[in-house]
This record gives structure tokens, C-alpha cells and sequence, in this order.
């Protein structure tokens, strides 16, 4: 078995998933990515190795337990033990609560909320053997400042902050971390699927609201650099919550 660390990253087909990856691998780490687009995986794949890691890629529905045991069980076979866990799964199904489907509804939830729980639960017997291991749990500034138009999001990325923070007081003592990094806008595919005019309509209404005073993004490395940050600061370390938010212009 190799000494090389090893991060399981969930979500990593696309943006801030395939951007972990990445500064993850160049840090000569073992990189599982999993997602349901398995073949959006090959390219990140040859990204990490071209970074420097020794990337594995396999099929992942958050939605679904026996998925999750498959990629875990995979992983530990090709890699060993996982010492990171970093949820960052997600999707947004924009639109007033009563324009939505039950369907759309319980999607969201599921995978925003029911999914890094299951993975966090099937991650933890062999942290708490090894009395080490790290949760990082990818959230939304919607988790303190709700959006409007984004109903089951906003509702999902406050779940995960209090499974979080809850998993923090039930850690204590075992070597196990639980963390949150909390993403303002973020350039990325997140809303390239939504109906012609959603996109507009939803940053509309964020402007109306004073939830966006500027256009600037994020872009997926930088919550990338803040993922290996809480990943790799000292054990006795706790950050807790890193929130982050584009600057914004420079005047003057």
C-alpha cells in the first residue's frame, strides 16, 4: 500500500469538484473522484495526473447507499484508507416553492442534504478506527443569507451546515474533523441546464434583494485552495467554517 495521502472528492466531474481534484493531485495526493458522469471523470483524471496525483475514477449517485458502499469499497481496494472526505455534490432546481414538483423537490434534498450525509456515515467507522480523518462539507453562502427562487438549495445547504456542525460535537475527542467551506458566487456549470430565462430571473431577483452588488465571481480554484487549506492544516487545527466571496472591483 503507498504512503500517498488519499482524498475522496464527490461532485468532481465539473467545476469546484474537478478544481479539488486537481490541487489535490498537485499535491501528489491519491484523488477519488466520483460522480454520475463517468465519463466527464477521464478528463479531470488526466488533469490530476498531469498535476501530479494518482487519480480514480468511478461512478457515484449521492442519492443512493449502495452506490456510495461501491465507491467506497472501490477506493479502498485502489488507494487504502481515505483520510479526506470532501461532499461537494450538488444541484439547483431554481423556482417559487409552489412551481415545483414534488419530484424537483425531493431530488434537491436528496442530493444536497440526504447525500453528504450517507457519504459522511459510510466514510466514518474507519476514520473513528484510525482516529483520524477529515469531513469537509462544500456549502453555499445561501446557508446564512437565503436567495430567493432557490427554495430547496437554500433549505439543503442549511441542513448540511447543521449536519456539520453537528457531527463536530459528536467527533469530539476521536480524531475526526468536520468542517465547512462556504462559497459565495462561483463561476461554474451550476444553472447551464436551468429553463431559457431562469438564470436571468434568479440574479434579478438577487439584485432586487441587495444579494449581489457586483458581477465578479468566484472561480473553482479558489475554493479549491481553501478545500486543501482546512485539508491539510495541523491535526490540533479546527477551522470550523471558511467563507468565502469574490472581492469585487478595485476603484480609484
Amino acid at each position: 500500500m503507498s504512503d500517498t495521502h488519499t482524498v475522496l472528492v464527490t461532485g468532481a466531474s465539473s467545476g469546484i469538484g474537478a478544481a479539488v481534484a486537481q490541487a489535490f493531485g498537485a499535491l501528489g495526493w491519491a484523488v477519488a473522484m466520483g460522480a454520475r458522469r463517468v465519463d466527464r471523470l477521464q478528463d479531470v483524471a488526466q488533469a490530476v495526473t498531469a498535476a501530479g496525483g494518482r487519480p480514480f475514477a468511478h461512478y457515484l449517485d449521492v442519492t443512493k447507499a449502495d452506490a456510495i458502499d461501491a465507491f467506497f469499497a472501490a477506493t479502498e481496494a485502489a488507494l487504502g484508507p481515505v483520510e479526506v472526505v470532501v461532499s461537494n455534490a450538488g444541484i439547483g432546481i431554481p423556482g417559487a416553492l409552489h412551481e415545483l414538483s414534488v419530484a424537483d423537490i425531493e431530488t434537491e434534498l436528496a442530493t444536497n442534504l440526504l447525500g453528504p450525509m450517507l457519504v459522511a456515515r459510510r466514510a466514518l467507522p474507519s476514520m473513528l478506527a484510525r482516529r483520524a480523518g477529515t469531513l469537509i462539507f462544500v456549502s453555499s453562502m445561501n446557508a446564512v443569507q437565503p436567495r430567493p427562487l432557490q427554495i430547496g438549495y437554500t433549505a439543503a445547504k442549511a441542513g448540511v451546515e447543521g449536519v456539520a456542525h453537528t457531527l463536530r460535537l459528536d467527533l469530539e475527542g476521536t480524531g475526526v474533523r468536520s468542517l465547512i467551506v462556504r462559497p459565495g458566487p462561483t463561476r461554474s456549470e451550476f444553472g447551464f441546464g436551468w429553463a431559457p430565462g431562469m438564470l436571468v430571473r434568479v440574479i434579478e431577483s438577487w439584485q432586487r434583494w441587495g444579494l449581489m452588488r457586483h458581477n465578479d465571481m468566484l472561480d473553482p480554484e479558489h475554493i479549491a485552495a481553501a478545500v486543501v487549506s482546512a485539508a491539510t492544516a495541523p491535526a490540533a487545527a479546527h477551522l470550523d467554517v471558511i467563507q468565502l466571496n469574490p472581492t469585487g472591483p478595485i476603484y480609484g
